[in-house]
């Protein structure tokens, strides 16, 4: 995949490359200690011809007149070989982590080594997340370990692709 004007893809990312586009849908959220809500999101994968594919992602409150920002992050895959990647994504919130993971197929699934936080963002002690993409539908679910809770699911969601990778 090149995109109309873009570099081509590097060789390195071909096995990623299925998450390469603009992403919107919806999703759900829950957590012991907030009320759970739903969230519209678009999520964005890219390239420029380097063994990396920059992600871009913001979400914001469903089910009202003017949705409110919720949550935004922004990072990087890099594909190492093998079936093998490293995902580094940093949150406005002071919050990031640093996942290593497999690809399987049109699957991903990544587990955090480290989450490292500012000292005025919320305890995150682990993180893990898988995407699956079947067709022009990428679901995905994000577990976390956080403010003294235990590891457990705390997003799912569902977009679908609304334009090609570039």
């Amino acid at each position: 995949m090149t995109g109309n004007d873009g570099p081509p893809c590097h060789p390195e990312i071909a096995e990623t490359a299925f998450l390469l586009g603009q992403w919107q849908g919806s999703g759900v959220g829950d957590y012991p200690t907030i009320e759970g809500f739903e969230y519209l999101e678009t999520a964005t994968f890219g390239h420029v011809g380097k063994p990396f594919i920059s992600y871009g992602q913001k979400t914001r409150r469903a089910n009202t007149e003017t949705p409110e920002p919720l949550h935004a992050e922004a990072g990087y895959f890099r594909p190492t070989g093998s079936g093998t990647l490293e995902f580094v994504v940093a949150q406005p919130s002071g919050i990031l982590e640093i996942h290593t993971g497999t690809v399987a197929g049109t699957s991903i699934r990544l587990r955090s080594v480290s989450v490292v936080t500012s000292p005025t963002a919320k305890e995150v002690a682990t993180v893990e997340r898988s995407i699956e993409v079947i067709d022009d539908v990428m679901r995905y679910s994000l577990f976390m370990g956080a403010v003294g809770e235990p590891h457990q699911i705390h997003l799912r969601g569902e977009l679908r692709r609304v334009s090609e990778g570039r």
